[in-house]
């Protein structure tokens, strides 16, 4: 599962609000801002984080684990574009 401050990256790094995230994912705004409130893991019903994640990586973010050099998001690369 990602953490709540790679869930608000991947946001920033799409210029997307809470209702943008919403929209995408299925899930209700004040749902994400409870779960924006709290730090850590991204909290409340595991389906819940899986259509978030689902959502934010269809739009092209991709989450980067913790491997020794923290965890982290990034846009996914595009092959072929410029």
């Amino acid at each position: 599962m990602i953490s709540v401050r790679q869930m608000k990256a991947a946001r920033a790094l799409l210029a997307w609000s809470q209702s943008d995230l919403a929209a995408a994912s299925g899930i209700s705004e004040p749902t994400i801002g409870r779960l924006e409130a709290e730090d850590g893991p991204v909290g409340g019903r595991a389906e819940t984080g899986a259509a978030l994640v689902a959502a934010l990586e269809k739009a092209g973010v991709e989450f980067i684990s913790e491997n020794g050099g923290g965890a982290g998001v990034r846009m996914k690369k595009r092959i072929g574009k410029r």
